[in-house]
C-alpha cells in the first residue's frame, strides 16, 4: 500500500533538531571554529533552543573533550556566550581560548524563570548533552569527556548536572562553578527563602519556603554523593549577591560524602569578579582551565 503524501502541515516544520543539517563552521582566531545558533532542542509553544560551539581547528587530533558552559543571569536574563562581565573585552575571548587549548566548548541556551519553572533549566541542559551526544561523531567531539562549567545562576545549574545527570546522558567528569548558589532551602544573607520575589523564588515559582521540596530538589547541597565527579568551586569572599558559604558548604558536603572538591576563595572579590585584578581574574580562568584539562586527559 502506497504510504499517503505528506500533508502542507507535516512539511512546514524546519527539520528536528536530530537530523537538521548543521551550519557551516566559521573560522576565528588560528585553530578555532565556530558554529553559531545551532537548534538542539524543540519545545510545543516555545522559542527553539539554540547553542553555539566552539571547536579546535580541523587538524585535531581525535575527538575533543567537551565544555559544557552554561551562563549566569538570576535564572532571569543572560546570553549563551557571556562568561560574565570580566571577560567581555577578552581579544581572543574566553571561549577561543578554551578551544585553542584542546577543548571544544558547547555554549547553550535553557529556559529563563519567565518562561518556565525549575526543573525546566536543568531539562535543557540534559537535552543539549543528549543532542550533543547524538551529533557527536559529525561534530569531532567526546561527550564522555564532558566537564560542566557554570558562573552565578549557570554555576547553579552546572552543579546540579553533574551532580544528576538523568538518564540516557553521559554522566560529566567534572565541574567548574564560579559564585554559584547551591543551597535554596536556609537564609544566607542576601537570600530569604521567605521573600517571593527573589531570583530563587522565580525559578521555583513560588518562594522556597513555601514549596520546601522543590527547594530542596533545586539545591546542589542536597545531592552531594559519594560518586559525584570531581568539583572546582570559586568564589569571592566579598560576594555581595551570593554568599561565599554557598561554596564552602557545597564542598564541605562533597568532601564528606567521599567526593573530591577544590574550593578556591578570592579575598576581596565581589560577585563577576568584582574588585579583582586583571591579573587575578586571569588567573582564575587559567586555574579553572587547567582543572579541566585535568579532568579530560584522565579520560583519554
Amino acid at each position: 500500500m502506497t504510504a499517503a503524501p505528506p500533508t502542507v502541515r507535516e512539511l512546514i516544520p524546519a527539520p528536528h533538531p536530530d537530523v537538521a543539517p548543521l551550519p557551516p563552521a566559521a573560522p576565528r582566531e588560528p585553530g578555532v571554529r565556530v558554529l553559531r545558533g545551532v537548534p538542539y532542542g524543540e519545545l510545543p509553544g516555545s522559542r527553539p533552543l539554540e547553542l553555539d560551539l566552539w571547536l579546535p581547528g580541523a587538524d585535531a587530533s581525535g575527538p575533543a573533550p567537551l565544555v559544557l558552559f552554561v551562563h549566569g543571569g538570576a535564572w532571569r536574563r543572560g546570553r549563551r556566550d557571556d562568561m560574565g562581565m570580566r571577560m567581555r573585552d577578552w581579544a581572543p575571548g574566553p571561549f577561543a581560548r578554551l578551544a585553542a587549548a584542546g577543548l571544544a566548548v558547547a555554549c547553550a541556551d535553557y529556559r529563563l524563570s519567565g518562561e518556565a519553572a525549575f526543573p525546566a533549566p536543568l531539562d535543557d541542559l540534559r537535552v543539549a548533552l543528549r543532542w550533543l551526544t547524538l551529533r557527536s561523531a559529525e561534530l569531532g567531539i567526546d561527550t564522555g569527556r564532558t566537564v560542566v562549567w557554570g558562573e552565578s545562576a549557570g554555576g547553579h545549574l552546572a552543579s546540579l548536572l553533574a551532580l544528576t545527570p538523568g538518564p540516557g546522558v553521559p554522566a560529566p567528569v567534572g565541574a567548574v562553578v564560579w559564585y554559584g548558589p547551591s543551597d535554596l532551602t536556609a537564609p544566607r544573607a542576601p537570600f530569604d527563602p521567605h521573600d517571593a520575589g527573589t531570583p530563587e523564588a522565580l525559578l521555583l515559582g513560588a518562594a522556597p519556603a513555601g514549596c520546601p521540596d522543590r527547594a530542596l530538589a533545586a539545591s546542589p547541597l542536597a545531592h552531594a554523593h559519594a560518586g559525584a565527579p570531581p568539583f572546582l568551586l570559586v568564589h569571592g569572599d566579598a560576594d555581595t549577591m551570593v554568599s561565599c558559604t554557598h561554596s564552602e558548604a557545597l564542598a564541605d558536603a562533597l568532601r564528606s560524602a567521599g567526593a573530591p572538591a577544590e574550593l578556591r576563595v578570592e579575598p576581596g572579590a565581589d560577585h563577576g569578579w568584582h574588585g579583582l585584578t586583571d591579573d587575578r581574574v586571569a588567573d582564575v580562568f587559567t586555574h579553572s582551565l587547567r582543572f579541566a584539562r585535568r579532568l579530560v586527559a584522565r579520560g583519554n
